[in-house]
């Protein structure tokens, strides 16, 4: 008979002052769960009760994950290895190509753009606005 498995699902999470914190759905005993960076295991996570199946994470983020590009760091059950979730860091160079800095650039595109059109219409009296 093959061992019944735990789902595990992180539900929410956010990254404030360098500590990821996250909450974690599971029924049954304290779940293992292990943060996971380039193939090793990262101190200092911690495991709380939250109540009714919900289970609190924290993990102070190591000062030696942040460096350029996307760091990904995977929250796992230590036993089974089933991924439970994960979180990414980005910083540095790598922002340039990320789409969220695409989005903001094209944002000040276009406010600029509206300025100018708003300006020309009233430099050349062709009313609009806009």
């Amino acid at each position: 008979m093959k061992p019944e498995t735990v789902s595990l699902k992180i539900s929410a999470s956010t990254l404030r002052e360098g500590v990821w914190q996250g909450t974690l759905r599971s029924e049954g005993p304290t779940p293992v769960i292990e943060a996971v960076h380039e193939g090793r295991v990262l101190p200092g996570l911690t495991v709380s009760s939250a109540g009714q199946g919900l289970w609190s994470l924290r993990l102070p983020v190591p000062a030696t994950l942040l460096s350029d590009g996307v760091q990904t760091v995977v929250l796992r059950d230590a036993g089974t290895g089933a991924v439970a979730g994960h979180f990414t860091v980005i910083a540095g160079v790598a922002m340039e190509d990320d789409i969220r800095a695409e989005l903001d650039l094209l944002r000040a595109e276009l406010d600029m753009l509206k300025r100018a059109f708003r300006r020309h219409c009233v430099e050349t009296g062709a009313g609009g606005g806009g």
